[in-house]
Parts: structure tokens; sequence; C-alpha cells
């Protein structure tokens, strides 16, 4: 019976601590993969480049305005018209018909203007086949 009674003795202690040692090895192990993947993460940033003189500027060129609502104007040989998206490739290509092989088309925005609009009439220019395009930028100093 004695050893009866010592079963029955013993009480449970409850336990009052919480070990931290499995906290810490995932607290380790997951500093380790932060550390390690860290410099595999590159930021988000885009190079724009800078902005200079040109070498020439071209004698004959034209001009594709974009405006903020989205219009577009061709200005060409000192006479500017409204023309819609959808035919502004044709009508460039019909202007440089009659223009030197290395005759540029530039665009001009305003710096509100949104990207999208810009790209577009960049897009219908080149899907016409207009051998150089270039956006027009104001030179700070």
């Amino acid at each position: 019976m004695p050893a009866m009674a010592s079963r029955t003795g013993s009480r449970r202690r409850s336990m009052n601590e919480i070990n931290m040692v499995p906290f810490i090895d995932v607290m380790l192990v997951l500093l380790i993969i932060f550390m390690v993947t860290a410099p595999m993460l590159t930021p988000s940033s885009v190079n724009v480049p800078s902005v200079g003189k040109g070498a020439k500027v071209p004698k004959t060129r034209a001009d594709v305005i974009v405006e903020k609502d989205g219009s577009v104007r061709f200005k060409a040989d000192g006479n500017e018209r409204p023309v819609p998206l959808q035919s502004l490739g044709a009508t460039a290509k019909n202007w440089l018909k009659d223009q030197p092989e290395d005759t540029p088309v530039l665009i001009s925005a305003d710096k509100n203007v949104s990207y999208e609009s810009v790209m577009k009439a960049m897009s219908a220019l080149q899907q016409a086949g207009v051998a150089r395009v270039a956006l027009a930028v104001k030179s700070g100093g």
C-alpha cells in the first residue's frame, strides 16, 4: 500500500512558465529567411533618361499635339488641324510621302496629359509605319 499512497500523494503541479526556446528558434529562422531574401528584392524605380540638346534640329518636321482631353491636332507646314486618333497614322503617312526620308514626327503634350493618351498617339503612328517618332521635351536650365 505504500506505493499506492505515493501516487495519490503527489499532485500534478501546474506549469506557470512558458518555454521560450521554440519561439526563439522560429524567430531566428524567420530572421535568416528575411536576411537572405532582402538583397534579392529590387526596388521599383524608373530610370528616366536625362534631357540634353540635340545635335541638329531638323528643318522640316510634323507636330502631333495631344490635348488634355485626349484630342489630337496635326501640325505640318504651318497648317494645324484637329485629327481623329484613328486617322492620325494615315494623315502623318500621307504628309511624309512628300518629305525627305529622315523627317521626324514630334509628339508634344502637356505634362498633365495622361500617359495613355500619348502612348495611343505614338502607337497609331508606329502602326502606320512612321519611321521616326519622337517626344518633345523642354530642357530645364
